[in-house]
């Protein structure tokens, strides 16, 4: 067995880490309904140690606040399944870790939990780099992916945030 993930997550976080080795920067990962996936998808490939700084699975209201500073207003106000509190992650990776590059995760992988707002399969990114300017618009997007279950729902969102975490530039 070669990996205990899919293809395409392996490539695609292959592509990840050999962009930034080649660069020397670092990442960070703030994931909520992957649950970590996005991590050990990096890691499974020889070398990420050079480009993985650190992760946070931060699946609970408590750890998002605890861990990555989200303040409570934001998820009152907005929900936790929402861009600001999505860019509120990165931004909270970026300020606790040492890594150049972070994204955030935060969605309803189902089967429960969806609204008419916020179906089952809504997924929000945010991306924060290190030397972004202080009046740079937030990067961050909601997709709702029509999947069906739990495991794609997570699938997709895993190679979104991998696109994500790829050098822009």
């Amino acid at each position: 067995m070669d990996s205990l993930l899919p293809p395409d997550i392996v490539d695609l976080a292959r592509q990840v880490i050999e962009a930034h080795k080649a660069r020397g920067t670092t990442v960070a990962i703030a994931e909520s309904c992957t649950g970590g996936l996005v991590a050990a998808a990096l890691t499974e490939i020889p070398g990420s140690s050079a480009v993985v700084d650190r992760a946070f699975v931060s699946y609970s209201n408590d750890a998002k606040m605890e861990m990555l500073s989200v303040p409570l207003d934001l998820i009152e106000t907005f929900g936790a399944v929402s861009v600001a509190v999505a860019w509120s992650m990165a931004n909270g990776a970026i300020k606790n870790s040492q890594a150049d590059l972070a994204v955030a995760i935060t969605g309803i992988a189902g089967p429960d939990g969806g609204s008419e707002l916020k179906p089952v399969g809504t997924v929000v990114f945010a991306r924060a780099e290190r030397e972004q300017p202080d009046d740079q618009e937030p990067s961050a997007e909601l997709r709702k992916f029509e999947c069906k279950g739990r495991p794609e729902v997570r699938h997709q969102a895993a190679l979104c945030a991998l696109e994500l975490l790829l050098p822009q530039d």
